[in-house]
């Protein structure tokens, strides 16, 4: 197969997707790699000579990968994950509104384009986690104690980042309660459609010692991890759950992430990555628009003369024989069927969900 990864600055020397890219080629197949911080790139023909069976993307957010991308996408060509999908959550406020609106454990989440403007919420939903609504990797991620705080100076500035004096870069600011927890996070990866959960330490609460470990997956972490990939049609991700006082809350979602501490995560996505580009991403056509429109006017989207197609889950399907699909070390937990014994998981709304901080971490 031939591959295009759109591969920026930040991740020249990291394992994901390096890595993945060896692998592919070391399996006979074409993996091209474009930087599209620091090269030309005569964008026209290269996308719509359509050599590539799949585009993969691994950028940071509001970086210039994903214009290319959805370029790809433009023209017909896969793209993985699905280009829709991916702007549905790098957008940390658009996310929050989708992912609420569909029952997700998603806390209410405040914008504002000045951090001093959310001194007009309540001091009693105090503290707040303030960061930028198109952050990552941690990036101007803040707890905020008390409203006369908004405007103490940021620490945490990615490298290489243009913030400014309050360290969002100038962009759009979200704001959401702190929900006390033990200062572990819980990742949870899917690799198309196999869960791999591991805990580390909160980036809110660095002096906490947590070794990054592979933890058991439970059945409620499970289902609220496999109905986000369902709801923003994502096929490789990652999911940052708090675990509060009233269960389980999901603080962030990243499309393309690190998968550390997934068994032979380089040939378990690498592998993923063939098949996606083989029968295509599961994104569906409407899911993401549908959910956008319903969560703004409560009404389901309807294309003229077509009903919108039905949501579900494809069952993931066997690797080409060119490459044998490699042995996995753990059994993994599978997206369809939510999830498979030892234990069944009940698709069940909740709308109670307590308050938390969406977290900045990739």
């Amino acid at each position: 197969m031939r591959l295009c990864f759109l591969v920026e600055e930040q991740y020249r020397h990291d394992g994901m997707p390096l890595e993945v890219i060896h692998q592919l080629r070391a399996w006979g197949h074409q993996a091209d790699v474009v930087w599209p911080g620091r090269s030309l790139i005569r964008i026209s023909e290269a996308i719509q000579a359509g050599s590539h069976d799949a585009w993969v993307l691994k950028t940071v957010s509001g970086g210039p990968g994903l214009t290319l991308l959805e370029a790809a996408a433009s023209v017909g060509l896969t793209t993985v994950n699905d280009v829709r999908a991916i702007r549905g959550v790098r957008d940390k406020a658009l996310a929050a509104v989708i992912a609420r609106s569909k029952g997700l454990p998603v806390p209410v989440t405040y914008a504002a384009a000045r951090p001093e403007e959310f001194a007009e919420i309540a001091e009693a939903e105090f503290p707040l986690v303030v960061k930028p609504a198109d952050g990552s990797s941690g990036r101007a991620v803040r707890l905020v104690a008390t409203p006369d705080r908004l405007l103490d100076p940021v620490d945490a500035v990615e490298p290489g980042g243009a913030a400014g004096p309050d360290g969002a870069g100038g962009g759009l600011l979200i704001a959401q309660p702190y929900v006390p927890n033990s200062g572990t996070d819980l990742k949870v990866y899917s690799v198309a459609g196999e869960l791999y959960a591991t805990e580390r330490c909160s980036p809110l609460h660095p002096a906490h010692a947590v070794r990054e470990r592979q933890v058991p997956l439970t059945a409620e972490v499970a289902r609220i991890t496999a109905e986000i990939g369902d709801v923003f049609g994502l096929d490789l991700y990652g999911v940052d759950i708090l675990l509060g006082p009233d269960g389980p809350v999901v603080v962030d979602i990243n499309d393309f992430p690190s998968f550390r501490q997934v068994p032979d995560a380089v040939a378990r996505v690498s592998a993923a990555v063939l098949d996606l580009a083989r029968r295509g991403t599961r994104a569906r056509e409407a899911s993401v628009r549908e959910a956008v429109r319903e969560a703004f006017t409560g009404e389901p989207v309807r294309e003229a003369g077509r009903e919108p197609e039905p949501v579900s889950v494809l069952e993931p399907e066997p690797v080409s024989v060119l490459e044998p699909e490699p042995e996995p070390s753990s059994k993994p937990v599978p997206v369809a069927g939510l999830p498979t014994p030892p234990f069944a998981v009940p698709s069940v709304a909740r709308t109670n969900w307590p308050a938390a901080s969406m977290g900045g971490g990739r």
